[in-house]
């Protein structure tokens, strides 16, 4: 039976109300109703699609704000809903249409013209995403979205300067967002910049996520009474991560390693399981805070700490990389004999740290994606003297010192 105009105005009405006080999960049945007895209406319509946008149904608001947006072609939040969801839902060439028609009819809309950005980017189209936001920064110098959306688009470049340009306006606006100055922090690390990223990137520390921390005091680097102990922050202390972080960082300091107990046969320190008690500890810190709190330098490092066994003489070579050896080279894959080679080859895994530390010739290849504090790529710290990084864009390097 068909809803009388008194029966929509009370479904409207009190729809509304809900959706007001933010219960959209009664608005929406009502607005459904409202919506299927004036189906062109585009009020209705637009109304019944944000209700569905508030709770996440996405697939399911798309048609009801897709006609919202033809019934009110000179309403822009319309349109702009509609683009919202769009990118919600991967369709990002129909949302840049969408954004498009609400940037004619509000052209000095900065959230507008940063929306065009993230669709134009998400589309792979850089240059014209990088004008977007610029045309937002323009408008409104301190929109966060675009200034660090800008801020990596440079970052990614090699524009250095104009990301951290961005990302300290950036945090003038926000100077206690963690995200912002890890982000800054690590900009700053790949460049080499120790004594200004090192800070920024204990932030990381603020961020939620699945980290471990010992119920221990953090070690800020006062004098302590009692034993310290350096940890891995990875969950899974057997980690590949955690291994690397463990053969990279656990140095130049008297602390108890805890470590998972591959690595604790080969430490020739104070080791502790995962797990076990920690009775008698002052205080904790992660080993990845180890540089800022031991202001260590990128050209002066304390040596890594001690091993249990030394190298064997043997004839081959360690392989930890998924590339192919050069034709008739006798490899060995097996970390456990990784002592027993001549020399190792891989990418940024923990055998090919340990083989380093050792002290075998070693050639680290850089995929792009390996740990920060090797910056500057191919520029080799003193973490291990014997190490040489080789950049796998550098083809030309790369095939000639893996043929010798």
């Amino acid at each position: 039976m068909p809803l009388s105009d008194v029966q929509i105005q009370t479904l409207a009405r009190d729809a509304i109300q809900r959706a007001a006080s933010g219960d959209f999960a009664t608005a929406e049945p009502l607005l459904a109703q409202v919506a299927e007895a004036r189906p062109n209406s585009g009020q209705a319509l637009h109304l019944l699609g944000q209700a569905r946008l508030k709770l996440g149904r996405f697939a399911e608001a798309r048609e009801p704000l897709e006609r919202a947006a033809k019934f009110l072609p000179r309403e822009v939040a319309a349109h702009v809903n509609l683009a919202g969801c769009l990118t919600v839902l991967g369709e990002y060439e129909a949302a840049l249409a969408a954004l498009d028609r609400a940037s004619r009819l509000k052209p000095t809309d900065a959230v507008i013209a940063h929306n065009r950005g993230h669709a134009l980017e998400a589309l792979g189209r850089v240059d014209e995403a990088q004008r977007a936001y610029d045309e937002a920064l323009s408008i409104d110098h301190r929109l966060m979205p675009s200034l660090t959306a800008r801020a990596n688009l440079l970052a990614a470049r090699g524009d250095w300067v104009g990301a951290l340009a961005d990302l300290d306006m950036a945090l003038t606006n926000r100077p206690d967002d963690a995200a912002l100055k890890l982000r800054r922090g690590e900009l700053l690390l790949r460049q080499g910049d120790w004594l200004r990223g090192l800070s920024d990137y204990e932030a990381r520390l603020e961020l939620p996520g699945e980290r471990y921390a010992p119920d221990l005091p953090r070690w800020q680097g006062e004098p302590l009474s009692g034993p310290l102990l350096i940890y891995p922050e990875q969950a899974d202390i057997e980690s590949e991560a955690a291994r690397r972080d463990t053969l990279m960082l656990a140095r130049g300091i008297d602390a108890v390693v805890q470590c998972g107990a591959l690595l604790a046969e080969w430490l020739d320190v104070p080791t502790i399981r995962r797990g076990e008690l920690l009775d008698g500890f002052a205080a904790a810190a992660p080993l990845r805070s180890l540089p800022h709190l031991l202001n260590w330098a990128p050209t002066s490092l304390p040596p890594p700490a001690a091993l249990k066994r030394t190298r064997d003489a043997g004839a081959t070579t360690g392989w930890f990389t998924s590339r192919t050896p050069p034709e008739g080279l006798a490899i060995e894959r097996d970390p456990a004999k990784v002592a027993q080679c001549t020399r190792v080859v891989g990418d940024d895994l923990w055998p090919v740290h340990l083989a380093a530390a050792l002290g075998l010739p070693t050639v680290m290849i850089l995929s792009g994606r390996e740990d920060l504090l090797w910056s500057p790529r191919e520029t080799p710290p003193a973490w291990y003297p014997n190490l040489e990084l080789i950049s796998a864009e550098n083809s030309e390097r790369l095939a000639a010192r893996l043929a010798q």
